[in-house]
């Protein structure tokens, strides 16, 4: 019993490794081609099209496999430990450049999930990130940090809208940004002052690089 309990840990690794292996030709690939087949994926993962079926049963598994891959980096990237800060111009900046590397990696998503999974699951997706950008918003009106023509739920979308628009803009092409330009935007957005923004931004990039 003890035996077959440790030849099974081994083989459970393989197979997770393998899974994850499937998952990252499948991104790679997707966002080469949005086409690419699930013949094109094995192909690229090093693996037979017997191998991916073996593990995602279409194209709507894998995608959906994607997406919990998405989610779970997003809620990482949330809840990762820092120290706390006072203004909700800075929280926000912060905010943008955790979310940005995640948005930047599974970007393709943006193009395929609406038709693949479904508006619904996107928006599942996104809900946390969502409430928290609300709080933060919220925040920043009280402290009159923030445009207050509009309600904290409606920036928040339409914050969002913006993000995922400059992310489209990455898989044209025609943008290309490590989060510090969108997060200055996206204060700018919000309706603070370019200079204030810029400088909120770069001030947090060189403390918490430096704490890291």
């Amino acid at each position: 019993m003890i035996h077959a309990h440790l030849t099974a840990a081994p083989e459970r690794s393989r197979t997770l490794l393998t899974r994850a292996r499937i998952l990252e030709a499948a991104r790679q690939e997707l966002a080469r081609d949005p086409d690419s087949t699930l013949g094109d994926i094995a192909e690229a993962a090093g693996v037979v099209r017997r191998t991916v079926y073996g593990h995602f049963n279409g194209r709507a598994a894998l995608m959906e496999g994607l997406v919990e891959e998405a989610t779970w980096a997003l809620r990482q990237a949330l809840t990762v430990p820092r120290a706390p800060v006072g203004d909700a111009v800075t929280e926000l900046a912060r905010f943008v450049l955790a979310v940005w590397p995640v948005g930047d990696r599974y970007r393709i998503l943006l193009r395929l999930a609406p038709q693949d999974l479904g508006a619904d699951r996107l928006a599942e997706v996104l809900a946390p990130a969502r409430d928290m950008t609300e709080a933060i918003i919220g925040r920043g009106q009280r402290q009159g940090a923030f445009q207050t023509g509009v309600p904290p739920v409606v920036l928040t979308r339409a914050l969002e809208g913006h993000l995922l628009g400059l992310l489209d803009c990455v898989n044209s092409g025609v943008w290309s940004d490590d989060g510090t330009s969108t997060a200055t935007a996206a204060l700018i957005a919000m309706g603070v002052a370019g200079d204030s923004a810029a400088a909120c931004v770069d001030g947090l990039v060189r403390r918490e690089g430096d704490a890291a």
